[in-house]
C-alpha cells in the first residue's frame, strides 16, 4: 500500500496435516487463486495462492491480531458450557507461514513447463475480467508484448504475453489483475494434429453454443475464389445451396482446392483457435455467397481477369443484397506496375464505382495485397527482402477504389527444442506480405493490415510457413478433415471482411464509401511499427509504415463506436464536382461547407490539454486508363476530392476564401501549416485521403468548418460536361479523440444534433 500497489498476492503454507482454513482466504478482500498440497514424511501440506486487496491485507492483520487478543463468547451444548477459544482459530492455527508469492505461485501448468532461464518467453495469463483492461493497457510501460487474441470464460480473461521472468513479475506485482499464469501449449498445430474423430467433437461442440440469426436486412460476405464446400457443419448453417455460384455456367460450384473454404471459415468466426477454446456462445452476424472465380484445373487467361471477375460479379448479383466482395486473388503477370493502373484493376474501379456489371450500384470490394515468395529470402532483414520491388503488391490491389489488405502478425510462440526461431517481432509486418513499391501519384497501399500468420526459419534460409504460427480454419474436405491451417494475406482479408461486415451490420444504411472510410479510419501502427520511426519523425518518415502496413491495424471498436471522449461524426453527401461557365469553359462548380457540431464548451474547458483529430474522405471515382493518363492521379480519376479544416486563427470568410484560392492549385498543398502529421503528399492520393493531427484542445474548439471541394479529374472537359453535370457521392468521416482526458465530448454533441 505505501507504493499504491493494487494488492500483494500471498502465499499462503499450512502446518503439516492441518487444512487451510480456505474459505477465510475468500473472503473480505481476500481473493482464493489457487490451491495444491503436497506429503513428505512429516505429513500432508497444504499451499495456497492468495491476493489481497490493501482492505483484505489489513482485514487478515486485523484477524491475527483478533486471535492473539480476543476469544469468543462462551457456549451452551447438551447442558454444558463450552468456554471461548481464540478467534479464527481456524484460520491462524493452520497458518505455517504467510510470504509475498512469486510466479510459481501462480503457476497452474506443469512444475516443468515454467520458464526457468532469464530470456522472454511466452506466458498465458489468466486475468480478472474487471480489471484485465488495466493489465493489459500498462504491460507495455514493462517490456512485455501481449497479443492480440483473447479467451473469454465466465470469470477470466485470457491473453498470451511475452515477457522476461522478472518484466512480468514487476508487472503482475504493479498492475494486479493476474489470477495465473500458464504454458501457452494450444494453437492451431494442436488443433490441426487431432485425429478425426477429436477434431469432428470440437467442431460439433463449438456448433452446439453457436447462433446464426436471421433478418431482413442481413449481410453477406461474398467469396470470389475457388467455391466453398457446405460439408462443414461450421459453414453449411450461413451458406445456402443457392448461393454458390460459378463466373462459367460450365463450372461446378464445389470448391476442390480447398482455398475458398479456409476463407470462408475465417469469415465467419476469425481464426478458430480461439472460438474453439473459449466458453462463451458465438453468435454469426452475417452470412456467406460463393462465387467460383477460379478454374479447379488451369489458370484464367491474363487479358480476361477483368471480364472473368465482372461475371462473378454479375452471377451473384441475381438477387439484391448488401454484400462485402472479398477477394484474395491476384497476378504477377503485371508486375512490375510501380501502382500504375491494369486492366485488372480498373475493372476493379469499374465495378467498385459501379460503372461496370450488370447493376449500376457501388460495391464495396476488398482484395488482398498478394504473398511473397519465400525462396527469394537470404539471411538479411527480412523486411527489406518485404520491401524489396520484386515483392511490389500484385494487380488488381492498387485499384483506388476497393481496400487493399495486407498482413501483419502478433504470432511468435514456437516449441521448444526445434531449433527454429519465428522470422517477424510480435505486431510487425507478417513475412508474407508484399508492399508498396512507389511513393507518390498512385493510392497509399496496403489500406490496413490484419494477421497473416509468421513464418520459421532455423539456421539457414529459406523461412517456412509453422503450424504454431499459422491461423485455423475449415477444411474442404469434412468429414476427412475437420480443420487445416491458413496463412498469409488470403487470411488477412477474409479477417477483414469478417470486420467490415460486422460493422456494416451494425449500420446498415450506411454507403459502401462511409464504411470503407469508417473502417479505413479505425486503423493505427502498432508500437512495434512506430519503433522503425525516428525520434521525432517528419512527414517524409511515414513513408517506410505507410508502404508496409497501410494506416496499421483496424481498431473494430473504435469504428462502431462512440464513447464520452471520444466520438466520430459521419457526413454523406452529393457534389457536381464541375460545370461549364458561361463562355462555355470548363471549370470548377461547387464546394461542400460543413459547421459541424462541434464540442465547442468541452474543448475550451480542456484548455491547452492535447487532443487528437482525424479527418477521412472517401469517394469511388470513376476509372480512365488510358496510355495518356498513366502516370497523372489527374486524368485516371473522373474526379478528385480534397479536404480542408478551418485553421484556428481564421475566420469563416478568410476559410472560404482560401479554399477557393486552392481550388485551381490541383498539385499537392499543404496549406494547413504543420499541423497535419502525414501531409498533403501522402494525403492527396488516391480516392480515399485520410490524415490526423494533434493540438490544444481550446484551438480545435475554433476548428469547426470543413470544406470538400473538387480538383482536377477527366470529366473536367467541356465534352464530357456537355453530356451532362456529373453528381457524385462522398463521405465524410471526423473523429476527435481527447484520449486519457475526462471530457463529454459525445454528450455534448449529441445534444446540439438533437436540438436541429
Amino acid at each position: 500500500t505505501a507504493e499504491n500497489l493494487p494488492g500483494v498476492y500471498l502465499e499462503v503454507e499450512s502446518r503439516p496435516n492441518e487444512p487451510l482454513a480456505k474459505k477465510s482466504l475468500d473472503t473480505s478482500g481476500l481473493e482464493l487463486l489457487r490451491y495444491s498440497s503436497a506429503a513428505d514424511n512429516n505429513g500432508e501440506t497444504e499451499t495456497a495462492t492468495v491476493f489481497a486487496s490493501p482492505k483484505g491485507v489489513e482485514n487478515l492483520r486485523k484477524k491475527v491480531k483478533q486471535f492473539e487478543n480476543e476469544d469468543t463468547k462462551p457456549r451452551e451444548k447438551d447442558g454444558e458450557i463450552i468456554p471461548g477459544r481464540p478467534k479464527n482459530a481456524d484460520l491462524v492455527q493452520s497458518l505455517a507461514a504467510i510470504t509475498e508469492a512469486g510466479l510459481r505461485a501462480l503457476w497452474r501448468g506443469p512444475q516443468s513447463k515454467f520458464p526457468v532461464d532469464g530470456g522472454a518467453s511466452h506466458w498465458e495469463v489468466w486475468l480478472d475480467p474487471r480489471s484485465a483492461d488495466v493489465f493489459i493497457a500498462g504491460a507495455a510501460e514493462f517490456g512485455i508484448e501481449i497479443g492480440n487474441d483473447r479467451l473469454t470464460f465466465p470469470e477470466d480473461i485470457v491473453a498470451v504475453a511475452r515477457a522476461t521472468r522478472d518484466d512480468l513479475a514487476l508487472a503482475v506485482r504493479r498492475l494486479g489483475g493476474v489470477r495465473a499464469l500458464a504454458a501457452p501449449a494450444v494453437t492451431a498445430d494442436f488443433f490441426d494434429g487431432l485425429d478425426v474423430a477429436e477434431q469432428a467433437n470440437w467442431v460439433e461442440e463449438m456448433n452446439e453454443r453457436t447462433a446464426y440469426p436471421e433478418h431482413s436486412d442481413i449481410g453477406y460476405v461474398t467469396l470470389l475464389d475457388t467455391g466453398v464446400s457446405r460439408a462443414h457443419p461450421l459453414i453449411a448453417p450461413a451458406l445456402d445451396a443457392a448461393d454458390r455460384h460459378a463466373a462459367q455456367p460450365a463450372w461446378a460450384v464445389e470448391d476442390v482446392k480447398g482455398h475458398g473454404t479456409q476463407l470462408a471459415g475465417i469469415v465467419l468466426y476469425g481464426d478458430l483457435t480461439t472460438p474453439l477454446q473459449s466458453a462463451h456462445p458465438v453468435v454469426v452476424t452475417h452470412r456467406l455467397e460463393s462465387v467460383k472465380l477460379l478454374p479447379d484445373t488451369g489458370l484464367n487467361p491474363h487479358h480476361l481477369l477483368g471480364a472473368v471477375t465482372r461475371q462473378a460479379i454479375n452471377a451473384v448479383e441475381v438477387t439484391e443484397r448488401r454484400r462485402t466482395f472479398t477477394m484474395a486473388a491476384t497476378t504477377d503477370e503485371d508486375t512490375p506496375h510501380d501502382g500504375a493502373p491494369t486492366s485488372w484493376s480498373t475493372e476493379i474501379d469499374q465495378l467498385a464505382v459501379g460503372a461496370s456489371g450488370n447493376r449500376n450500384q457501388p460495391r464495396l470490394i476488398l482484395v488482398s495485397a498478394g504473398n511473397t515468395d519465400n525462396f527469394k529470402f537470404g539471411a538479411g532483414s527480412y523486411l527489406d527482402y518485404c520491401d524489396h520491388e520484386d515483392h511490389e503488391i500484385e494487380s488488381p490491389a492498387q485499384a483506388w477504389n476497393a481496400v487493399c489488405v495486407g498482413a501483419y502478425t502478433e504470432k511468435t510462440l514456437l516449441p521448444d527444442g526445434e531449433g527454429v526461431v519465428a522470422v517477424a517481432p510480435a505486431g510487425d509486418l507478417s513475412p508474407s506480405s508484399r508492399t508498396a513499391s512507389w511513393s507518390s501519384t498512385w493510392p497509399l497501399k496496403p489500406d490496413v493490415v490484419l494477421e497473416g500468420g509468421n513464418w520459421s526459419v532455423g539456421t539457414a534460409p529459406p523461412p517456412m510457413r509453422h503450424g504454431w504460427l499459422s491461423l485455423l480454419s475449415t477444411h474442404h474436405n469434412y468429414p476427412t478433415r475437420s480443420f487445416c491451417f491458413t496463412h498469409d494475406t488470403s487470411a488477412a482479408t477474409a479477417l477483414a471482411a469478417k470486420q467490415v461486415s460486422e460493422l456494416w451490420s451494425e449500420y446498415p444504411t450506411l454507403w459502401p464509401e462511409t464504411v470503407r472510410a469508417l473502417y479505413v479510419a479505425s486503423a493505427r501502427w502498432t508500437p512495434q511499427m512506430l519503433s522503425h520511426l525516428p525520434a521525432n519523425p517528419q512527414k517524409g518518415d511515414y513513408e517506410r509504415l505507410f508502404r508496409r502496413y497501410g494506416y496499421g491495424v483496424p481498431d473494430l471498436d473504435r469504428a462502431r463506436r462512440s464513447a464520452s471522449n471520444a466520438l466520430t461524426l459521419l457526413v454523406e453527401d452529393e457534389i457536381v464536382p464541375y460545370g461549364l461557365s458561361d463562355s462555355g469553359g470548363d471549370v470548377h462548380k461547387e464546394m461542400r461547407l460543413f459547421e459541424l457540431p462541434w464540442p465547442v464548451e468541452e474543448l475550451r474547458k480542456l484548455g491547452t490539454a492535447m487532443v487528437s483529430l482525424r479527418v477521412a474522405l472517401s469517394s469511388f471515382v470513376a476509372p480512365n486508363p488510358s496510355e495518356a493518363s498513366r502516370g497523372s492521379r489527374y486524368r485516371y480519376a473522373s474526379h478528385n476530392l480534397r479536404f480542408k479544416l478551418k485553421r484556428a486563427n481564421e475566420n469563416a470568410q478568410q476559410f472560404e476564401s482560401r479554399v477557393g484560392r486552392s481550388v485551381n492549385a490541383d498539385g499537392p498543398q499543404n496549406d494547413e501549416g504543420d499541423l497535419w502529421e502525414f501531409g498533403s503528399n501522402r494525403r492527396d492520393v488516391g480516392s480515399l485521403h485520410i490524415d490526423q493531427l494533434t493540438c490544444q484542445a481550446s484551438d480545435l474548439a475554433r476548428c469547426n468548418l470543413i470544406a470538400v471541394h473538387p480538383v482536377a479529374g477527366w470529366w473536367k472537359s467541356k465534352a464530357r460536361l456537355k453530356e451532362g453535370l456529373p453528381t457524385i457521392r462522398f463521405s465524410l468521416v471526423v473523429e476527435i479523440d481527447a484520449q486519457e482526458l475526462e471530457a463529454e465530448l459525445y454528450a455534448e454533441v449529441q445534444a446540439a444534433i438533437q436540438a436541429m
